[in-house]
């Protein structure tokens, strides 16, 4: 069990690494180019995908205790409203090493947005 505590830092240190990084070259380069002479999978892209998620309080962590322990129960509705919103293009640039993952948690999503009552 500690090892996958500690496999579990290392992905969250490294996407919060990736994430700042990515949105500071990002900063830079905004105002000398537009946006249609990124191509796909350059940086940009990739914080736009994850940013959604990041702005959903412990919905990466949830995601990524997800993804070691295969369990979505820590997935909760905020968080599975982040990831449904999200562009299924940004699935294979999130997950490149489990390309099944993303279909099972939209799908396990799913399943807990409709069961969660509707306020009126």
């Amino acid at each position: 069990m500690g090892s996958k505590t500690i496999v579990s830092m290392i992905l969250v240190v490294c996407l919060c690494a990736a994430f700042f990084v990515a949105q500071g070259v990002a900063q830079v380069q905004l105002p000398s180019l537009t946006p249609g002479l990124f191509p796909p999978g350059s940086p940009i892209d990739l914080v736009k995908c994850w940013s959604s998620l990041f702005n959903v309080q412990g919905c990466v962590l949830e995601i990524s205790k997800s993804i070691f322990s295969g369990k979505f129960e820590n997935v909760e509705g905020a968080c599975c409203k982040a990831f449904s919103s999200l562009d299924a293009n940004c699935w294979p640039h999130m997950f490149p090493l489990n390309p099944f993952f993303p279909p099972l948690l939209k799908d396990n999503c799913a399943r807990i947005n409709s069961s969660s009552p509707t306020h009126n």
